[in-house]
């Protein structure tokens, strides 16, 4: 099994998982701990284990950094954490471009192969809206609610 290493966090929201991309101080950490706070499940923060499973992209911590969360202003924090999630929604984090944009789908890194990769959103991380947007995202991706 090929697995790709990249710089991204990961949460589950229940049994979808949603991967946080975005340069160093984007705000994946805060994003994550914000979206933990309302109920997910922390699965990798900061670096992120890509693999394929049965044409389906899935997401796991690196071992040495499996249930750690860095919580920038106070430090290095246990969390429960999940072993590994299948991803539904690929979110880069950064400065919205359209205000109704054309949805694509991820580019998965060299070495990984699928048939259907999740969709990507980008999306503004440090807007308080941000974690209820992901959470729509996944709902209107997963049941056809775009218009």
């Amino acid at each position: 099994m090929t697995e790709v290493n990249i710089h991204a966090s990961c949460v589950a929201l229940g049994a979808q998982g949603v991967l946080l991309l975005g340069k160093p101080g984007a705000g994946k950490s805060d994003l994550s701990l914000r979206l933990i706070d309302e109920g997910a499940r922390l699965v990798a923060d900061d670096r992120t284990i890509l693999f394929t499973r049965r044409g389906s992209l899935y997401g796991k911590s690196p071992d040495s950094i499996r249930g750690l969360i860095e919580i920038r202003g106070l430090g290095i924090v246990e969390f429960p954490s999940r072993a590994d999630v299948k991803i539904a929604l690929v979110v880069k984090l950064g400065r919205e471009d359209a205000r109704l944009p054309v949805h694509h789908r991820f580019q998965a890194p060299r070495g990984l192969s699928l048939p259907t990769p999740p969709p990507e959103i980008l999306l503004n991380g440090h807007y308080a809206s941000a974690p209820a947007r992901i959470r729509t995202a996944l709902a209107a991706f997963s049941k056809g609610l775009f218009r």
